[in-house]
């Protein structure tokens, strides 16, 4: 009988309770009608949320009776907020479709707090290239998309070379800003230099590319430092079909790609990817002193050639979670651009393993990374090499052959060790673990990373003997409350990080925005560092003329070089993303910065003129830290931190709506900074004078870009027009720069269009270029598209040691089948 009672008990209270409460239920497709899994619909009021299953459908239950504002939304489409009431016991039926988000505000966005979120609600200001920029972009370098964002300084080598710096201090080695691709560091191990070039992934699959202004390290650790390229490929689930694509261009540019997908199920789905580029560097040599007598460039070959495959397997164990395992590999041969001088790069591959998984409040990561190169090597040294040897007598095979390695010492009759080669069997392993949720107004972020990095030159360009393996470790947090009725949200964000040389640093990240009726104003406060690659700590380039700094010099005079210490930024940011009238939108910010211990590029720290010699590598000799040397060293490049400076600066985007089917942007960006001449901390050369140019920021005070997007039916287009104000550039040995008068003692130091010092200076970077691309869809399946970068062909150097960029132009068509998708 007691049973009895106790059931009706149980039954009665969930029939009551049923009274009390509804259900939402409906299908999330996209514009075409297709099913949109892994679409989110939140109600934030009450903490309550799910994702779509395979099919679009979802069902939110347990509802108390009353009218909500439901939030649909999906990453790179249109979100969607609706009203919704809910009835004591019945269902709610909502069907939404999600449209390409070209209204800004509706953006949403992943990187910024490592979840999906609408771009106003990101304390942080986020440029993004969308699949569609790609899609209708016909060059197969989708880096030149980056000179069309704000705040961002683009720079180009070359046809396949291009590269992008935030807020100041760029150089030919340029490490400050981290890129990630899927959740993977995607840097070299002994350089830390982005990849580039180097990337597995290709074209097609790039779902999106979110660029972030500012130190983002709280939650992607060291050298997030002045800001975070974040690349993210298309999810097979959702994009399913064979894409076939195939360009040319001038240049000898050549480029076949392609990418199938299919979902085998509601829980597998797979992709593959390929690309083949080729193509010729414009035809420009990096003249080589040897004294005062130039040479060209030896072993140039201006062909450039690169291979991407990968594949990717997806498997859903439930309806809101996922399972990826994913290869990549790229193998590349081009011009790079250093602080020393050009490398040739000659099949340097790149593979990379990744298992991850992700929940709703769970996120696992852990992947393998392993670089490989033998042949690689510098042009200008081995020209240095090749020149000893035949002033001495030897002959042409016998100076080639040794060119690779050796350099002859006329002085003394004797080789020395000059190794011009670059080898790398370079690895890295990564693993993270996160978890967030929710409850009502408060949100949770906790994680952890770890990273090993295994660096091994064979002795070619690190002080490496057996390799050299670094650990670093972080623990990180992000709290947020968000007072869904006022509109007023706080962020307080920590981090930990722990490296094996130096320790423990605090990271911490404050953010406070305002919702309002036609944008969000914010506020924000973020720390970056950025700690010295394993290049900076444990270089040895070309017998010993560049040495990291992991240990400090001792000079002959007594005087010392400290050992290199982490860079950190402190960053305040005042920004306001939002509409001022119907068909204006607007996102501006403001910033200031403060720097300390900078890690300055490549400097000279001997003085053999006033016999300023270098004789001690941390404690040891110098001849005995550094292999084949035999005595102090005259000249040697290294690198130092710097005192403090401060930078400011503020970037402005425009974009009007003509129409649905026409708009016009505008970009402007000013940049400036504050250096203390009277802390000689800053004295880069050690002559006891502060010089501007001894802090060198390498990036313009202005930048201004107009462009013109059109889209309706099927033809798109856009022209697009960028300034950038003529600037100094000096990185090591190479200097673009005016003639100039530099400590003010009435003599100019630097001649622009002469040789200086190691090198030849052309003068100013900088200039105005206008940039064209358009398309149109023969059929819904098969397009044809054109590129047209410098469309009038101004005479611009945009990088140093590289050539004035001319016009280049490619075709590409394109056809996608779904003969596989389900139905």
């Amino acid at each position: 009988m007691k049973k009895l009672f106790l059931l009706l008990t149980i039954f009665s209270f969930a029939i009551l309770h049923a009274q009390d409460t509804g259900s939402i239920q409906g299908i999330i497709t996209d514009d075409a009608g297709q099913p949109l899994p892994s679409a989110s619909v939140s109600i934030n009021s009450i903490s309550k949320g799910v994702v779509t299953d395979f099919d679009g459908n979802y069902l939110l239950e347990n509802i108390p009776i009353g009218s909500y504002n439901v939030t649909f939304s999906f990453l790179g489409l249109q979100s969607i907020t609706q009203r919704v009431s809910v009835e004591a016991g019945k269902v709610t039926k909502v069907d939404i479709s999600l449209n390409s988000s070209d209204n800004i505000l509706n953006e949403v966005v992943v990187t910024a707090g490592k979840k999906p979120q609408k771009i106003t609600d990101v304390p942080a200001t986020v440029n993004v290239i969308r699949a569609q920029d790609i899609q209708e972009f016909a060059s197969f370098n989708i880096g030149e998309l980056a000179a069309r964002q704000k705040g961002v300084d683009f720079v180009r080598s070359g046809v396949l070379g291009t590269g992008i710096n935030i807020r100041g201090f760029n150089s030919a080695f340029n490490s400050k800003n981290l890129q990630i691709t899927d959740d993977r560091v995607s840097t070299l191990v002994a350089t830390g230099l982005p990849f580039g070039t180097f990337s597995t992934v290709t074209k097609d699959d790039v779902e999106r590319v979110e660029i972030l202004l500012g130190p983002n390290g709280t939650l992607y650790g060291p050298n997030a430092h002045n800001g975070l390229v974040s690349t993210i490929t298309k999810n097979p689930f959702t994009s399913e079909g064979t894409t076939f694509a195939v360009g040319v261009g001038n240049q000898k540019v050549f480029t076949a790609r392609l990418r199938h997908a299919q979902a085998i199920s509601d829980k597998f789905a797979y992709k593959l990817h390929f690309e083949k580029s080729t193509g010729e560097e414009f035809d420009y040599t990096d003249s080589v002193y040897v004294g005062d007598k130039g040479y060209k460039e030896l072993g140039k070959d201006n062909d450039f050639d690169s291979e991407k495959y990968g594949a990717s397997l997806h498997y859903r164990p439930g309806k809101a979670s996922e399972i990826i395992g994913y290869y990549g590999h790229s193998n590349s041969s081009n011009i790079g651009v250093t602080n020393a001088g050009r490398n040739k790069i000659k099949d340097w591959s790149i593979d990379i393993a990744q298992l991850k998984f992700v929940s709703n409040n769970f996120f696992l990561n852990t992947y393998y990374t392993w670089s490989k190169t033998e042949d690689t090597y510098a042009m200008n040294q081995r020209t240095q090499n090749y020149v000893s040897f035949i002033d001495n007598g030897f002959s042409e095979e016998e100076a080639l052959t040794r060119s690779y390695t050796e350099q002859w010492n006329s002085a003394f009759g004797i080789p020395l060790p000059r190794g011009s080669v670059f080898e790398d069997a370079s690895k890295r392993f990564n693993a993270e673990g996160q978890y967030n949720n929710n409850w009502g107004g408060f949100y949770l972020t906790l994680g952890a990373q770890y990273q090993l990095d295994m660096a091994n030159s064979n002795g070619t360009y690190l002080l490496d003997d057996g390799g050299i393996d670094i650990d670093q470790k972080g623990v990180y947090t992000q709290l947020e409350y968000k007072i869904a009725e006022s509109g007023w949200n706080f962020l307080f964000g920590a981090r930990v990080d722990n490296h094996e040389l130096y320790g423990s640093n605090f990271i911490p990240k404050l953010a406070i925005t305002k919702v309002m009726d036609k944008g969000t104003f914010r506020v924000t406060y973020g720390k970056g560092i950025a700690v010295p690659s394993i290049l900076n700590l444990k270089g040895n380039l070309f017998g010993g003329l560049v040495i990291g700094n992991g240990e400090g010099f001792t000079l002959s005079d007594g005087s010392k070089i400290e050992k290199l210490d982490v860079e950190t930024i402190d960053s305040y940011e005042v920004g306001y993303k939002g509409q001022l009238s119907d068909k204006l939108f607007i996102d501006v910010n403001a910033y200031y910065n403060q720097s300390k211990n900078f890690i300055s590029p490549l400097r000279n720290i001997a003085d053999a003129a006033n016999n300023k010699f270098v004789t001690h590598v941390g404690d040891e000799k110098y001849e005995d830290a550094v292999p084949g040397a035999t005595g102090p060293s005259a000249f040697l490049l290294t690198y130092m931190n710097f005192g403090k400076v401060d930078t400011y600066g503020f970037d402005l985007g425009l974009n009007y709506y003509f129409t649905d089917a026409f708009r016009t942007s505008l970009n402007y960006s000013y940049f400036g900074r504050d250096l203390d001449k009277n802390d000689m901390a800053n004295d880069g050369n050690l002559d006891g004078i502060v010089l501007d140019t001894e802090l060198p920021i390498n990036t313009p005070n202005n930048k201004l870009s107009i462009g013109l997007h059109y889209n309706k039916n099927k033809f798109y287009g856009t022209l697009y027009g960028r300034w950038v104000e003529k600037y100094d550039f000096f990185s090591g040995i190479n200097i673009a720069a005016k003639t100039q008068d530099l400590d003010g003692d009435g003599t100019n130091d630097v001649f622009a269009n002469a040789k200086n010092g190691r090198t030849w200076n052309y003068g100013q970077l900088g200039g105005l270029t206008v940039d064209a691309n358009a398309g149109y869809y023969i059929t819904d399946k098969f397009t044809v598209g054109a590129s047209i970068t410098n469309l009038f062909n101004a005479k611009n150097r945009e990088f140093v040691a590289s050539p004035v960029i001319g016009t280049l132009y490619s075709v590409e068509l394109k056809y996608t089948v779904d003969f596989f998708k389900k139905k």
